[in-house]
């Protein structure tokens, strides 16, 4: 990655952070973890869903991505936008609509009637799809989505969520069993620091996602979470 488009990533990455801050779509709250969908204790927690209600917001966070995956993909390589249900449609949504490309769901299992179908929408066999998501956390969800796609007949090589955790082990590892590429915008480092900057937390609180951060399986496992094998 050349240092253009690395100072490229952090401007977007932290101004991504400060969008989420503003909206309170970040929290903070070592005092009484969280305990995320994938096991992991964490205290802090960001509700990636929470941006549909605010138009600039979203509309700034959706520029950036269209920017960052023109860096790093290009959307000529893009055939359709798929998104994960439920928290991925909205954005697949606004990215395929920028983009003025295809647009797929991908259902978590079959509906269990009808066509049974788990993925909604048209594309034929061997379109490059790009899998879109809210966040990751691990990385364990995506398989799921992928796996139906690349079902289906579609070429998957590469997924984007608008927050990356970047902190529980194992998510660069699924990636690579998967044989995909994961491109995202923030991530809690992005937030710890634009948090300190904007003083949106107390030096307590930020403190203690500091701690988080420096061992987070171990502070997950130390707070009845998920930790280490």
């Amino acid at each position: 990655m050349s240092d253009q488009s690395s100072n490229a990533d952090d401007a977007a990455g932290l101004e991504t952070a400060r969008l989420l801050l503003d909206i309170r779509a970040v929290n903070f709250r070592p005092e009484e973890p969280y305990t995320l969908s994938a096991g992991w204790a964490s205290p802090v927690y960001i509700d990636c869903r929470w941006v549909i209600s605010f138009p600039e917001a979203r509309g700034r966070i959706m520029q950036l991505a269209s920017e960052k995956l023109q860096r790093e993909i290009g959307f000529d390589a893009i055939d359709a936008v798929a998104g994960g249900e439920t928290a991925g449609i909205p954005y697949a949504a606004w990215i395929s609509e920028a983009q003025s490309k295809p647009m797929l769901y991908i259902r978590k299992k079959p509906k269990g009637f009808g066509r049974n179908a788990q993925i909604e929408g048209h594309f034929e066999d061997g379109e490059r799809v790009l899998l879109v998501e809210d966040l990751a956390t691990d990385g364990g969800s995506k398989v799921t989505f992928v796996d139906a796609l690349r079902g289906a007949g579609a070429e998957v090589s590469d997924i984007f969520v608008v927050f990356f955790y970047g902190a529980f082990p194992g998510a660069e590892e699924t990636m690579k069993d998967l044989g995909v590429n994961l491109h995202y915008l923030a991530t809690w480092r992005h937030v710890l620091q634009a948090a300190e900057e904007g003083e949106y937390f107390s030096p307590a609180a930020i403190d203690g996602v500091r701690a988080f951060l420096a061992d987070p399986a171990g502070w997950s496992k130390a707070h009845s979470g998920k930790g280490s094998a």
